[in-house]
């Protein structure tokens, strides 16, 4: 009889660097790995990251941590997987190519569409559904103009062929050989396309930002059955039990789990959310009303304020 596997491979795929963390059974850190990722600036006001180098990256670091924590992959129990939110990336379903760069969540290239969407008066019906404001930091309109500006992108996806995502969803795509495409609650929350009250993608929006449904990832709990690694990928068949975007990812780690508690998270930007439990509170002064986390189906809710540039300003001193 084998004995139970203890090791958690926890993988942080940043703004600025992918990380993988080896824990133990007592919660401690036993292996690290980490790898700084370059910044793409094709003009003003653009960001945008290689998604094919995030996941390799992420390959490195983890194979990095296990060795540090003198571990093969298939000594671990489970992984988990948290990312920068809104960044977005389009790929092939059948190659898991990316038809072009991610779009980062620093981002402003869509500002003249949420500009346009406001005039339109669609601000009062994208905050009333997801929380959220109309704004190019969110991956809606990134996916909109990505469908608009990669090549035959647009008649590519209306035939299945191409998929869209958040980091999350990119990496589980590509750690599970593109067997699952999904997402998690607090991921799906930050796209401007979630009904946070209904938890699914709203058909309204969907079609208000000119996203088919089709393409979208399937949105579970923060604590679900993600699938398995490929070993051809990964170097065994290792599950995949939980994702969150970084923010919440941070709260939950930091048992920030009564209404009321708030945990404030500082990297490339700085981020504030507040548990507001099972109400989500509308905020009178453009906060944001966000999924804090989602567990067993039921959905925990936040106010969040975010500060967009933090870290980074360090960085560019």
């Amino acid at each position: 009889m084998q004995p139970p596997k203890t090791f958690v491979l926890s993988l942080d795929q940043g703004t600025t660097s992918s990380r993988a963390i080896v824990f133990d059974a007592g919660g401690r850190a036993v292996g690290l790995g980490q790898q700084e990722l370059p910044q793409i600036y094709p003009q003003p006001a653009w960001v945008e990251h290689d998604a094919e180098q995030i996941f390799h990256d992420i390959l490195a670091v983890s194979k990095t941590a296990l060795a540090k924590a003198k571990i093969e992959p298939g000594d671990l129990a489970a992984i988990g997987i948290t990312n920068q939110r809104e960044t977005t990336v389009l790929w092939e379903r059948t190659t898991g190519k990316p038809i072009g760069n991610a779009i980062v969540w620093q981002d402003r290239r869509t500002a003249s569409v949420c500009a346009q969407l406001q005039r339109d008066g669609a601000e009062d019906l994208v905050r009333q559904k997801t929380g959220l404001v109309l704004d190019p930091y969110f991956s809606g309109t990134k996916i909109a103009w990505a469908l608009d500006h990669y090549p035959d992108a647009r008649a590519r996806a209306d035939r299945g062929e191409i998929l869209a995502g958040t980091i999350d969803s990119w990496l589980l795509f590509r750690l599970t050989g593109g067997r699952v495409h999904a997402t998690d609650a607090t991921n799906a929350s930050r796209t401007m396309l979630f009904d946070i009250h209904a938890q699914c993608w709203s058909p309204e929006l969907c079609a208000l930002l000119r996203v088919p449904i089709s393409i979208l990832p399937q949105v579970l709990d923060c604590a679900a059955d993600f699938g398995v690694t490929d070993p051809a990928v990964f170097g065994a068949a290792v599950p995949i039990s939980g994702i969150a975007g970084d923010q919440q990812s941070a709260a939950i780690g930091q048992a920030c789990f009564s209404p009321g508690m708030i945990k404030a998270t500082y990297g490339t930007g700085c981020f504030i959310l507040l548990n507001t439990g099972r109400n989500a509170v509308s905020s009178q002064n453009r906060l944001l009303t966000t999924v804090a986390y989602r567990l067993k189906g039921e959905t925990t809710f936040a106010l969040e304020g975010s500060i967009f540039v933090a870290g980074a300003s360090v960085q560019w001193l």
